[in-house]
């Protein structure tokens, strides 16, 4: 059986693939090192398979040289990384060490073990590297200007693949994606936060006006774009997933409210509460994805009222997801520095 590395595991994303793969007949070997955000209940359900392991580990440990010639992975899936972009506005060194001192340990071995053994290395990105997309939608030729300190870190590690691919020739491919929704997302970011405050009958934040508009997709969607470009990708090549769709943070509340009530009785505390905006946010995201469409024959399943109504209920039939999680990193504000 082939096996496959993915980093990052226990996380939102990362748990989503997790499952896609083992469901392909792969053996998944989950490397993570075990943060706030990392999350055993997403990969509960994986105990019952005799196709995954578990390995706790930093990616910027030299453990990761072991791991590589212990398992022999015919690809890796690169998810570690910090993601919150209100957490590296109160403490950006945290995501320089893992998003790119980190990326950085990761390649050096990966480079290394690549000299013996086929591989490739799926490096996953955001959209926020692109920065403010005011109009229009950026592809893959846009140039880079990203605001936050996450978003310049992921930056710099798109930079570094790309790096080692032209000269050291190793084989890797990147991939920059819109806003992920759907089960398992830490409710630190919007949707799952929203989720929250309705089962719990809180009031809905919503950073200025509301106005900021994201690109949404469903996140079972992403995995099997990321799927898609492992298997057909180009090495080297950077391919933008996304949906197309825009949705402001105001339309993606009231879409959340229409749901809830036909869900459940929600309280009277359940409205939307704008609150101070969070320093340097952009105004909006959107990705040119044609590429991987003509040149993948990759293309999303899911709309967002599909999406987003199987997202909450998700949540409603997993609240024990959230008792998994410390109250403080759910309800606490950040990045207001």
């Amino acid at each position: 059986m082939k096996k496959i590395i993915v980093t990052g595991g226990l996380g939102f994303i990362g748990s989503n693939l997790i499952d896609l793969l083992i469901s392909k007949n792969y053996y998944v070997v989950n490397i993570d090192k075990v943060t706030y955000s990392s999350n055993f209940y997403n990969t509960q359900n994986f105990k019952k398979t005799n196709k995954y392991k578990f390995i706790k580990c930093d990616i910027g440990e030299k453990k990761i040289k072991k791991i590589l010639y212990q398992y022999k992975p015919v690809a890796i899936f690169n998810l570690a990384a910090e993601t919150h972009v209100d957490r590296s506005i109160d403490n950006p060194e945290n995501f320089i060490k893992s998003n790119i001192i980190g990326v950085f340990n990761l390649l050096k071995y990966f480079r290394e073990y690549t000299k013996k053994y086929k591989s490739k290395l799926i490096h996953i990105s955001t959209d926020e590297v692109y920065g403010d997309i005011l109009s229009g939608r950026s592809s893959e030729k846009y140039p880079y200007k990203p605001s936050s300190p996450y978003a310049a870190s992921k930056a710099a590690s798109d930079h570094l693949v790309y790096s080692y691919v032209r000269t050291f020739n190793i084989p890797a491919i990147i991939t920059n994606c819109s806003n992920n929704y759907g089960p398992k997302q830490h409710p630190e970011k919007l949707i799952p936060k929203l989720i929250y405050n309705i089962i719990n009958n809180k009031p809905l934040p919503i950073y200025g006006k509301g106005t900021n508009s994201r690109e949404w997709i469903y996140v079972k969607d992403h995995c099997e774009a990321l799927f898609k470009v492992f298997n057909k990708g180009k090495i080297g090549e950077f391919y933008n997933i996304g949906s197309n769709k825009n949705l402001n943070n105001l339309e993606v509340s009231k879409e959340l409210i229409n749901i809830s009530k036909s869900k459940i009785k929600t309280g009277r505390k359940v409205k939307i509460l704008f609150v101070k905006d969070r320093p340097g946010h952009d105004v909006r995201y959107a990705l040119n994805s044609n590429k991987i469409k003509t040149k993948l024959n990759w293309k999303p399943r899911t709309n967002f009222k599909q999406g987003i109504k199987l997202t909450f209920e998700w949540y409603l039939k997993n609240k024990e997801y959230y008792k998994s999680l410390s109250k403080k990193d759910i309800i606490k504000r950040l990045g207001t520095k």
